[in-house]
C-alpha cells in the first residue's frame, strides 16, 4: 500500500469509518486510534483510543490483532497479531485494487476510499471457519499517536495440515511457484508434475501416481484452506477446474498451509538423502 495523503493544504483531514458485521461501525478522527481483535483490551484506558472486540472469532485469532491510527494527513495500520490477513485497496486504479498480506510487525498507509481487511479464515460458524471481513473507510473532512499496544498473541490452533503427510506434500508442490516467488507463474503445477516433486522430496509418493489421488488431495487443501462455506469446489462453477486449482494454491499460500521454510526444508532433506557416503578412512 503506498497510502494516498488525505489532507490538502492542512485544511482536509482524514475520518475513517471502520464497519464489521454484527458490530457498529466506528468513526475516528486525527489524533484517534482504534485496536481491535478477538479481546483488544489492553490494560489502563488511553484518551483517544477505542477498542474494537470483533465478532465470532476464532480462538486462532490473537486477543489483539492491528491498530489504526489516524493522523493529520495519513491513516496506518500497524498489524500485531500472531496470524495474517490480507489488506486490499478497492478504488479503480490502473493495475486493479491493490492487495498486500500482513504479517506481525508490518505496517501499512491507507489508501483514500474503501479498504477491506480480512482475516483469513479468522471467524467461526456453524459450518466451521469462514473468512473474517473489516471494511475501512478513509475519506477527507474539514477541520501525538496514541502509544502502541502489546502485541497480540493467539490462543489457539488455525486451520493447518498434518505436516509430513500425503496433503501438506501435494500442498507444498501445489504452492511452490508462490513459495518460491514465482507469482508470475503462468499455471499452477500438473498432476504429473505435483507426484514427481513430492518423488523427489519424500522419495515415496503414496499413490500420487494416480491422478484421482492427486485431485483428492487438493479437494482437501481446499476445504482447509477456504473453509467448507468458501470451499469453491462445493459451490457451483464455471469455466475449466484449473481455474479453481489455481486458487487453491494461491490461498494455500497466503493462509500458510505451507510456507517458504518449509519448502526450503524438503530441498535441504532431498538433497542430504542423496549425498554419497563418506569414503573409506574419512570422517563425516
Amino acid at each position: 500500500m503506498t497510502g494516498v495523503p488525505v489532507g490538502v493544504e492542512g485544511v482536509a483531514m482524514p475520518t475513517v469509518v471502520v464497519r464489521a458485521s454484527g458490530v457498529g461501525a466506528v468513526v475516528l478522527r486525527p489524533g484517534e486510534s482504534l485496536v481491535f481483535g478477538r479481546a483488544p483490551h489492553v490494560g489502563e484506558r488511553v484518551p483517544g483510543r477505542v477498542a474494537l472486540t470483533l465478532p465470532d472469532c476464532a480462538p486462532h485469532v490473537s486477543r489483539l490483532v492491528g491498530e489504526l491510527v489516524v493522523g493529520t494527513d495519513t491513516v496506518a495500520l500497524h498489524w500485531l497479531g500472531a496470524g495474517e490477513a490480507q489488506l486490499s485497496s478497492l478504488f479503480d486504479a490502473p493495475g486493479g485494487a491493490r492487495r498486500v498480506i500482513l504479517a506481525r510487525s508490518m505496517s501499512a498507509l491507507l489508501d483514500r476510499g474503501e479498504n477491506q481487511l480480512v482475516l483469513l479464515l479468522g471467524r467461526q460458524g456453524p459450518l466451521g471457519f469462514t473468512d473474517l471481513v473489516v471494511n475501512i473507510d478513509v475519506s477527507a473532512s474539514e477541520g501525538a499517536p496514541p502509544v502502541a499496544p502489546p502485541e497480540g498473541e493467539a490462543t489457539g490452533k488455525g486451520p493447518s495440515l498434518p505436516r509430513g503427510g500425503r496433503d501438506w506434500y501435494v500442498a507444498l508442490a501445489l504452492c511452490e511457484p508462490w513459495l518460491a516467488g514465482k507469482d508470475d507463474y503462468p499455471r499452477p503445477p500438473s498432476n504429473k508434475e505435483i507426484y514427481e516433486r513430492v518423488l523427489h522430496w519424500h522419495g515415496y509418493a503414496w499413490n500420487l501416481h494416480r491422478p484421482q489421488r492427486v485431485d483428492d488431495a487438493i479437494r482437501a487443501i481446499s476445504a482447509v484452506a477456504f473453509g467448507v462455506a468458501d470451499d469453491p469446489y462445493l459451490a457451483p462453477h464455471v469455466g475449466r477446474l484449473q481455474n479453481i486449482r489455481f486458487a487453491v494454491a494461491r490461498r494455500a499460500a497466503e493462509t500458510r498451509l505451507v510456507t517458504a521454510a518449509d519448502l526450503a526444508e524438503v530441498e535441504r532433506a532431498a538433497r542430504n538423502r542423496k549425498l554419497p557416503p563418506p569414503a573409506p578412512g574419512t570422517t563425516g
